[in-house]
């Protein structure tokens, strides 16, 4: 399996071992002993999530507050996406930096996003399927979100602002600078 670290610190991104034949392909999605020992991914995972979306449907860019923080390892099941972390972090060096990469259904890629980051991502196909593994449970008390085209944070999603979909939740997210108002 080969681990590409990021400049942001803690993001992780995996490739795994792809074995293909004219059958098609098989791969080890998880293995506990691996994520831990060898990668240092020192969580448990206790819940894992599904999603279906259409080309431009953005999700997010969600995260949980203490005491429910939630890590997630990402990867796509089908289709293609535009994955973001944003390090809302405040003691860390790269607040308010974002980081994207392509998962795809062909590439394998995953993504390991500890606590402590917002995250996101741009459907870039129809009926992309998107996997998510999280260290802790879904909670609506803890549950926060900064919008997706925050000019302050200027992520470069790969399609034009008149082309996605958002939910009317993610619609009235909080801007990076109510974020920090509120935690600092």
């Amino acid at each position: 399996m080969g681990k590409k670290e990021i400049f942001i610190k803690g993001l992780l991104v995996f490739t795994p071992d792809i074995y293909k034949d004219e059958r098609g392909f098989f791969f080890e999605s998880f293995n506990s002993y691996r994520y831990q020992e060898e990668i240092g991914i020192h969580f448990s995972f206790v819940q894992d999530n599904v999603s279906q979306s259409n080309r431009g449907v953005i999700r997010g860019l969600h995260f949980q507050k203490k005491p429910h923080e939630q890590g997630k390892l990402v990867s796509v099941l089908f289709g293609r996406v535009w994955d973001v972390a944003v390090d809302i972090r405040p003691k860390s060096e790269t607040f308010g930096k974002w980081f994207g990469l392509e998962l795809s259904g062909e590439n394998h890629k995953q993504f390991w996003i500890p606590p402590g980051f917002a995250h996101g991502f741009i459907a870039l196909e129809d009926n992309t399927i998107f996997s998510y593994k999280c260290t802790d449970v879904y909670s609506p008390e803890c549950e926060g979100s900064l919008l997706w085209n925050d000019p302050t944070i200027a992520i470069s999603w790969p399609m034009e602002k008149n082309a996605v979909i958002i939910s009317k939740k993610d619609a009235v997210s909080m801007t990076f600078k109510e974020f920090q108002r509120k935690i600092l």
